[in-house]
């Protein structure tokens, strides 16, 4: 096994170590967490200063003009769009994942009016569940929500179908589904093919238009770097936008929104599938994680990020061995995003008393312990220290405290 030395020669042969200084870390802290919410950049202080300071303060509202506010959701969704493997014009960053997935989910619904059927992942992220119940029960149509375990996918899409619904990454294990396969799959059986790709865009290489993906979502703020609540971002195929509406019409999405006309006329292209203004300050920020992110090599980056889960595997089962942690993510790379999960009985208690070290992952039910790797900014080096904490804190039962059982409103 590489020791701590060999893991500073890894940091320094590393050819995005340059990227970790474009970032704001605390000193101290190792940050494993970037699949929740991916660390500051720089920048974004700069962004932020300068919209506050010279665009809404000194332009007001010559700024949605000037300084291209108006704009922006479509401009930052053409700059986005080679993250996610899709062309100028297919993308728009606005709104939130759940109502961006409202949106395209009852697009898909229109275009594959005689199916019934949505069929998930069970483990799929709850929010996505939740919005298929939501707008299922607003339509009264009698679409059904079927949710299947991952092995039984494939035989699950039949001639009742009217959308595959799957989150690229799992949430909760890593676990990365073949996404041209399974679309490939919907196709073949009259389906659509809706991705949620807030685990995967900035961390694994997507290719929405070479999978013939029709429909996509995702977030901005985790390894994307957005910040906090960052605006999400929404694909629509080509072929799709003017054969399809979203029913969240607003002004946004009008074809003239500032004729103010009392009926609505969506937009011929992406940008029917904005709604309501947006949040311009955010979106802002939100470019500074972009320009990264596309500065950066997609194949480093994935090639980094599987040598960090490996590493990080093969560390914790040599160094923690015997001590209940036991892996709950996929082994293969191939199959295999960017965290790496593993469960243990106390798994709450001892991931809070890892973040009081200052190593700083986070926790799913049922006792899960998650480490996001964003290859930008976490070092191999980081990787060792973690581990050497985390087996202090199981060896030596650090996680037994009153305060560290103590369940907080965010996990």
């Amino acid at each position: 096994m590489k020791s701590r030395d060999d893991c500073v020669r890894l940091d320094a042969a590393d050819p995005l170590a340059s990227f970790r200084t474009e970032f704001d870390l605390p000193d101290g802290v190792i940050y494993l967490d970037g699949n929740s919410l991916g660390a500051m950049p720089k920048r974004a202080v700069e962004i932020a200063s300068r919209v506050l300071e010279k665009e809404w303060s000194a332009q007001l509202i010559r700024s949605w003009n000037s300084a291209g506010w108006f704009q922006m959701p479509r401009a930052l969704g053409d700059k986005l769009a080679p993250l996610v493997g899709a062309g100028p014009g297919e993308v728009v960053v606005n709104d939130t994942t759940s109502a961006n997935l409202f949106k395209v989910l009852a697009a898909a619904l229109t275009l594959r009016p005689e199916r019934r059927v949505i069929v998930s992942e069970r483990d799929n992220f709850p929010t996505d569940l939740y919005v298929v119940q939501g707008l299922t029960r607003l339509l009264g149509r009698g679409h059904r929500l079927m949710l299947v375990d991952r092995d039984d996918l494939a035989s699950a899409i039949d001639q009742d179908t009217a959308v595959l619904l799957l989150t690229h990454v799992n949430y909760r294990s890593g676990a990365m589904h073949d996404m041209a396969e399974l679309t490939r799959l919907a196709h073949e059986r009259g389906a659509l093919a809706i991705w949620d790709l807030a685990h995967s865009a900035g961390a694994v290489p997507v290719a929405l238009n070479a999978a013939n993906a029709d429909f996509a979502v995702g977030c901005t703020y985790k390894y994307l770097n957005g910040g906090p609540g960052a605006p999400a971002y929404v694909y629509v195929a080509k072929r799709w936008q003017q054969a399809a509406e979203q029913p969240l019409a607003g002004w946004w999405g009008h074809a003239a929104p500032f004729d103010f006309s009392p009926d609505y006329v969506p937009a011929p292209d992406i940008a029917r599938y904005l709604c309501g203004t947006q949040p311009i300050l955010s979106l802002a920020v939100a470019e500074a994680g972009l320009d990264l992110a596309l500065k950066a090599d997609m194949r480093q980056i994935r090639a980094k990020s599987v040598a960090l889960c490996e590493l990080f595997i093969a560390l914790v089962e040599e160094q923690c061995a015997g001590l209940g942690l036991e892996l709950a993510s996929p082994r293969r790379s191939e199959e295999r995003g960017s965290q790496v999960s593993f469960s243990h009985p106390q798994g709450y208690a001892a991931m809070q008393a890892l973040i009081a070290s200052n190593v700083i992952g986070d926790y799913r039910d049922p006792g899960l312990m998650r480490f996001g790797f964003a290859p930008l900014y976490v070092r191999y080096v980081d990787l060792w220290d973690a581990v050497a904490a985390l087996k202090q804190i199981l060896a030596g039962r650090l996680w037994d405290r009153p305060e560290y059982r103590q369940r907080q409103a965010v996990t």
